[in-house]
């Protein structure tokens, strides 16, 4: 079993926990806050599932009617995730609206606060492995995972302070209040995260820092050649794609120019793990004034 997958089993383990620590908190103190959280973290367990099955659809090799890869499968999860914590903010706002006008004083509230801040402590440990992990692996339905987490870890600790709040003052209020102040981050946080996999889906390019080391790699390494142009990238889930032009002398060998090619791709490689990269060889007669990458 890959890192990605044991990462992503590992969510699941630890959604199901949470949430039922979670449950159990609403269940003592009778908090729309509470149940509020309590609910988040039920979109947490079922996108942890298809941040599982997302990884295992992308790790699948290139096939006839995938000859690219199946790396693109992690961003449709991580759109859904992204949809998903929306759909709560929704159903949160829903739960504080009717506690509104129906404010109640709270059972055992410390007691289930304590409860929730287990969860909340638990919730934020995982959310940071995930988010690194995730960043190192270059998954994108991990990170995704991690960061829906840490809006789950935002919403517990403004559920707490409402909670809190409304023990101190007996203005019960504070209760529904906080929870809907909370799902409006979330909603935020929804936002965020479905719009960086839609730009994943939409072939976006490598960012710039990751673009300026393909352009040193081509530089450093082109030695022999007259010219690179047209550099174009994108990146799938853990892959990159990088596919340029490479200008070489009209009477360069098709060995020679080989060797050229091969010395650039290892130093991509070696930059920019996880990379595959096409270049396209042209006679000097193709220079470009435009797009042009400028060699050593």
């Amino acid at each position: 079993m890959s890192a990605a997958l044991k990462l992503a089993v590992g969510s699941l383990l630890i959604g199901a926990v949470v949430l039922g620590l979670k449950a159990l908190a609403w269940w003592m103190t009778g908090s729309v806050a509470l149940l509020s959280d309590a609910l988040e973290s039920t979109v947490n367990l079922t996108t942890a599932f298809a941040a599982l099955i997302a990884i295992r659809v992308a790790q699948r090799p290139a096939d006839t009617n995938h000859p690219f890869g199946h790396h693109k499968a992690e961003f449709f999860s991580a759109v859904l995730e992204g949809v998903m914590i929306i759909i709560a903010a929704l159903f949160i706002l829903r739960e504080a609206y009717q506690g509104f006008f129906d404010p109640r004083a709270l059972d055992a509230p410390i007691q289930g606060l304590l409860v929730n801040g287990f969860a909340t402590v638990l919730n934020a440990v995982w959310a940071g492995v995930l988010i690194r992990q995730g960043r190192a692996l270059k998954s994108p339905a991990l990170v995704a995972d991690g960061k829906h987490l840490w809006t789950d870890v935002l919403t517990s600790v403004g559920v707490a302070i409402g909670v809190l709040l409304a023990i101190l003052t007996g203005w019960w209020l504070f209760d529904p209040i906080m929870a809907a102040l909370v799902a409006v981050n979330i909603l935020w946080s929804g936002s965020r995260v479905v719009k960086e996999s839609l730009s994943g889906l939409m072939d976006e390019a490598v960012p710039e820092n990751t673009l300026e080391r393909i352009r040193d790699m081509i530089s450093e390494q082109a030695d022999g050649a007259v010219q690179a142009h047209d550099l174009r990238t994108r990146h799938a889930g853990r892959m990159t794609f990088v596919e340029f032009h490479l200008v070489v002398p009209g009477d360069m060998t098709v060995f020679d120019a080989h060797e050229i090619c091969d010395r650039i791709e290892a130093a991509i490689g070696k930059a920019v793990p996880d990379t595959q990269v096409t270049i396209h060889v042209e006679p000097e007669h193709k220079l470009k004034h435009t797009n042009v990458v400028t060699l050593e």
